[in-house]
Order: structure tokens, then sequence, then C-alpha cells
């Protein structure tokens, strides 16, 4: 003779995320199987996955933009230099031609 007991956890959303199955065979060997909802899991990874690959993107997108900046940076400093030696032989031509 066999007596078998079911145990189910369902979650919010009325899912079976466990089932669990208990037969007692006469004699007194006691079977358990245990389902458990892989699907759980298997969101989680993909959620963990998305979100792993959108931050890198971000900050790869972040390094980028740094560099950008650094070198519009270096760009705009030399052009401040160049204007700034030019005015200095402007001023020493108007010195030269103030002492002739």
């Amino acid at each position: 003779m066999t007596e078998e007991r079911v145990t189910e956890r369902v979650d919010a959303h009325g899912n079976v995320t466990e089932r669990v199955t208990d037969r007692t065979v006469t004699g007194g060997t006691t079977v358990i199987e245990r389902r458990g909802g892989g699907a759980g899991t298997a969101l989680i990874a993909i959620v963990l996955l998305i979100a792993v690959l959108v931050g890198g993107y971000y900050l790869l997108n972040m390094s980028d933009s740094d560099a950008r900046k650094d070198d519009a940076i270096a760009a705009a400093a030399k052009d401040v230099g160049d204007s700034a030696k030019q005015v200095g032989e402007s001023a020493e031509r108007a010195v030269d031609e103030l002492t002739k």
C-alpha cells in the first residue's frame, strides 16, 4: 500500500514554484520527489546579463567622452597659445616702429 502527500508552494502570481511529493510505501520506505520552477532563476540571470551589458556600454561611452573632452581642451589651449604668440609678435613690431 502506498500513501501519497503532495505539497505545493505558490508565488504571489498564482504560479507553482515548488512541488514536493511524499510517498510512503508499506514497510516504512519514504520516497520524496522535489520539483522546483527554474523560471525564476533564468529570469534573474537574464536581467543580470542585461544590467552588465548596459553598464559596460555606459562605461565605454564615458571613457570615449572623456577622451574627446581632453582633445578639445588641448586644441583650445593650442589655439590660445598661437594667438598669444601672434599678439607678442605684433607688440614687438609696434615697439620697433615707435623706436625708429
